[in-house]
């Protein structure tokens, strides 16, 4: 009887030695098979053309947001916009971003601005899915950066701290405002 058990938990041993080699090949080809893919690369590299598209990947999916995504690039806000959130996030379009002072962008997007740019980019996004018919006339909204926006209502138009709410877009991880300013957020006291 002992001599059944040693042979039966050798074959087992073989079964699973096999069973774990030939995953373990699988893994390489996989990897192998993905070489263009970054080593390293967060949660924005998963690549997914299935699911519904997050944050991230509506905004560089959209002509009129390049700006946006070259902002979060250069503040390395990339990978925490493709997390699981929820977020809400206001997202001024090209245009928005054209209306601020000749020179504005391009100084905020140097390497010795990225503190002021990660204050403006926090100051649109807040955690949490804030729905459009959820949201109040007067109603106040901490953001990231831990300063408020106030929504505005008037005669169905919606608004963030003036700046006029001109689309909705879902993502898989909350929800995007596209609106055509850019939010400044209020100068420390």
């Amino acid at each position: 009887m002992k001599t059944y058990r040693s042979s039966l938990l050798l074959v087992f041993v073989a079964v699973m030695a096999f069973v774990l080699s030939s995953c373990d090949t699988k893994k390489q080809e996989t990897v192998s098979s993905t070489s263009d893919t970054p080593v390293g690369g967060g949660q924005s590299n998963v690549k997914d053309d299935e699911s519904q598209k997050d944050i991230v990947h509506v905004a560089v999916g959209s002509a009129d947001h390049t700006t946006l995504v070259t902002a979060l690039k250069a503040a390395g806000y990339v990978d925490a916009l493709s997390n699981a959130g929820p977020f809400t996030v206001f997202a001024p379009t090209n245009a928005a971003f054209d209306k601020l002072p000749a020179g504005t962008v391009e100084g905020l997007l140097k390497p010795e601005s990225k503190d002021a740019l990660r204050n403006i980019l926090e100051y649109h996004v807040a955690v949490g899915v804030y729905k459009l018919e959820s949201l109040a006339n007067g109603q106040k909204i901490n953001q990231v950066n831990l300063d408020n926006i106030e929504i505005g209502i008037k005669d169905g138009k919606y608004t963030v701290n003036g700046a006029n709410i001109v689309a909705t877009v879902p993502a898989s991880n909350g929800v995007v405002y596209v609106v055509d300013a850019v939010l400044l957020p209020p100068a420390k006291k």
